[in-house]
């Protein structure tokens, strides 16, 4: 456990995009988001001084932390003595977590730093197979964009994409009066949990392909929005292509991906 409590040890570096959370009971409230099923390892992502670590490391699995930020990384060294064999000094989205877990199931967790949280959310993706739980704090709209249902203005690639394989649940909201320094914007906790079954029933680099393509013209039919994909005009003559992306489930999509693949 920690033995500083001395919060001023680290400063926020805004080139990090670092926010630092000092409430104490909504570091405890991420925390118990994870439902701790189906694998023994966590990785908290950006740990900044351990405030949600400290509640984690009281949790019935082993955590590991994984934080670029060299002060950070020495203020946790010294004050979470127990954790210190587990903090990687790496850049998360560079480095290969294989190194550490091998082929071993583990959740990620953290308060993401608003810059690179999509890409951790992409990172995630490409490793579906070993991650059955994430959660997390972002800014409050890429939370709900994530968890957002067809209809919606702000449904997109990323709905999309992690619905086609994880249920995602926006929990709750953080107000920027409890982050050293305070962000400009309101936060949103959410939970990603693997589906039972995550496999698609369509060719999944066209179905990626397929949905980034569509949502680049969002204000487009598909008829338009595809058209590098050279579909035939009997393809095109299907009512599916009247409709423009954000209208389209995500069984839509999968649906939508195997005509295409029917076309080839």
């Amino acid at each position: 456990m920690a033995y500083n409590t001395n919060q001023n040890q680290v400063k926020a570096k805004k080139y990090l995009g670092q926010h630092f959370l000092n409430d104490e009971s909504i570091a405890q409230k991420i925390a118990d988001t994870l439902i701790l099923k189906g694998y023994k390892n966590v990785l908290e992502i950006g740990p900044g001084m351990g405030v949600l670590t400290k509640y984690l490391l009281k949790k019935d699995v082993t955590t590991y932390v994984i934080e670029i930020d060299t002060e950070s990384v020495e203020y946790l060294q010294a004050n979470y003595l127990n954790l210190a064999p587990r903090i990687i000094e790496k850049d998360f989205l560079k480095y290969d977590l294989n190194q550490v877990f091998k082929e071993e199931p583990f959740a990620i967790i953290g308060n993401f730093p608003y810059n690179i949280s999509t890409q951790i959310v992409f990172k995630t993706l490409e490793m579906r197979d070993q991650i059955p739980e994430f959660s997390g704090m972002f800014q409050k709209e890429v939370a709900q964009r994530i968890c957002s249902k067809e209809g919606s203005k702000v449904y997109g690639i990323l709905s999309v994409l992690v619905q086609a394989f994880y249920e995602a649940e926006y929990l709750f909201t953080v107000p920027p009066n409890v982050f050293n320094p305070p962000p400009k914007v309101e936060s949103g906790v959410l939970r990603l949990t693997r589906k039972e079954d995550y496999s698609l029933p369509c060719d999944e680099k066209l179905f990626f392909k397929t949905v980034k393509t569509a949502f680049q013209q969002r204000r487009k039919t598909l008829r338009n929005s595809l058209k590098t994909f050279n579909l035939s005009d009997n393809l095109k003559a299907n009512s599916i292509f009247g409709k423009r992306p954000e209208q389209l489930s995500v069984q839509e999509f999968i649906e939508l991906t195997q005509l295409i693949e029917k076309d080839a």
